[in-house]
C-alpha cells in the first residue's frame, strides 16, 4: 500500500505539482525538478533546483552525503562528460544536450520503475484498465470524492486518465508500451501533451467550473485552505503572488485567467527549460564572460552546480559505476 501510494503521489505531482517545503502547490514548467527556481517568498535563487537540473535528483541527493574531495572529483568527471570536443571547455550548447540528458534519463528511470507495477499481464504494455485496476483497486462508488483537494471523484478522474491516455496512445491500439507509458506518466515532457496539461490544471484550480480561475481560486490552490493555521494571516509570498496574477498572468486584466493565459504560465508555448538552465549557469559560473565555462570556473562555483559540502560522511549511498 506505501509503494502504491508512493507512485500515485509521483502521478500528481508530474502535473499539478506537488507539496514544496512551505506546503505550497507549485505551479508551472516543472520538467526539469520539483523545485521552485526562484523563492517566491524572497524571490532568491533556489539552487535546489540547479542541482537537480544539472544531476538528475537522486545524484544531488547522493552528492550531499559525499566527502568535499568526492564531490570536486565527481564534478571533474562530469566535466568531461559534458565537454563533448574535448576542448577543457564546456559551451553552452554541450551543457544545453546534458540538461536534457538528465532530464530524459529521469523520465526513463522513473517509467522502468513503474512500469512493472501496472503491467499485470506482464506483456510489455499498459491497458488502461490495468493502470485503474493498480491506481484504485476495487471501488464500490464511482461517485465517491478520491481528492479532496480538487474534489474529483472516481469517476471523473477515471476520465480524466482515459482522456491522458488515449493522447498518450499514439499507435492507437489500446494499450501503452514503454516509451508511451513514460509520456502518460511525464505529459509535460510532449509537445503533443500540452493540451492535456493545461486542461488538468484548469479543472484542478476551476473550482466553480466556468471555464476560469478567477484571483481567489488561484490563491486557493497555491495556498491551499487545509495548508493554513486558523486565523493565520497571509503570508507575504502570497501577496506576491497576487501581484503576479494581476500585473503578469492576467495578460487581458479582466481579473481572471482564461485557457490561453494559463496556458502560456503552466506550460508556455516554445519555452526550452534546458536552454533557460544551461544560460543561467554560465552566466551565474562565467567568471571571464566568454560565454563558455573551464574546469576551474566549474569548481569555483561547486555550490551553484552540487551544493554545499556536507559534513554528514556516514551515509555515504552506492556509487554508480560511471564515478
Amino acid at each position: 500500500m506505501l509503494k502504491l501510494l508512493l507512485v500515485l503521489s509521483l502521478l500528481i505531482i508530474v502535473v499539478n505539482g506537488g507539496p514544496t517545503k512551505e506546503g505550497r502547490r507549485k505551479r508551472g514548467p516543472v520538467d526539469l525538478s520539483d523545485e521552485e527556481h526562484y523563492d517566491p517568498k524572497t524571490n532568491g535563487h533556489n539552487v535546489e533546483y540547479d542541482h537537480e537540473a544539472f544531476l538528475g535528483k537522486e545524484e544531488a541527493e547522493e552528492m550531499q552525503h559525499l566527502s568535499p574531495e568526492e564531490q570536486k572529483r565527481r564534478l571533474q568527471v562530469i566535466f568531461g562528460k559534458i565537454d563533448t570536443n574535448n576542448d577543457k571547455h564546456i559551451e553552452h550548447n554541450e551543457l544545453k544536450k546534458w540538461v536534457e540528458s538528465v532530464a530524459h534519463r529521469h523520465v526513463i528511470d522513473s517509467t522502468a520503475e513503474q512500469m512493472p507495477e501496472f503491467d499485470k499481464n506482464k506483456d510489455g504494455k499498459v491497458t488502461l484498465e490495468e493502470y485503474h485496476s493498480t491506481a484504485y483497486g476495487e471501488v464500490e462508488d464511482e461517485d465517491a470524492e478520491y481528492d479532496p483537494h480538487r474534489k474529483l471523484s472516481f469517476k471523473e478522474m477515471k476520465a480524466r486518465d482515459k482522456r491522458r491516455f488515449d493522447s498518450a496512445d499514439k499507435d492507437n491500439d489500446g494499450s501503452l508500451n514503454k516509451e508511451e507509458f513514460g509520456t502518460f506518466l511525464h505529459p509535460e515532457d510532449n509537445d503533443h501533451m500540452r493540451d492535456i496539461v493545461i486542461d488538468e490544471a484548469m479543472e484542478d484550480m476551476d473550482k466553480d467550473k466556468d471555464g476560469f480561475i478567477a484571483l481567489q481560486e488561484y490563491v486557493d490552490d497555491i495556498w491551499p485552505k487545509n495548508d493554513r493555521q486558523e486565523d493565520e494571516s497571509e503570508p507575504d509570498w502570497v501577496k506576491s503572488e497576487r501581484e503576479q496574477f494581476s500585473q503578469h498572468r492576467d495578460s487581458n486584466k479582466d481579473g481572471k485567467l482564461d485557457k490561453r493565459e494559463l496556458g502560456s504560465w503552466i506550460a508556455p508555448d516554445g519555452h526550452d527549460n534546458a536552454e533557460a538552465e544551461a544560460r543561467h549557469l554560465i552566466f551565474n559560473a562565467d567568471k571571464d564572460k566568454d560565454g563558455k565555462l573551464t574546469m576551474a570556473e566549474m569548481l569555483e562555483n561547486e555550490e551553484l552546480f552540487i551544493g554545499s559540502q556536507a559534513t554528514d560522511f556516514g551515509n555515504i549511498l552506492s556509487r554508480h559505476d560511471e564515478f
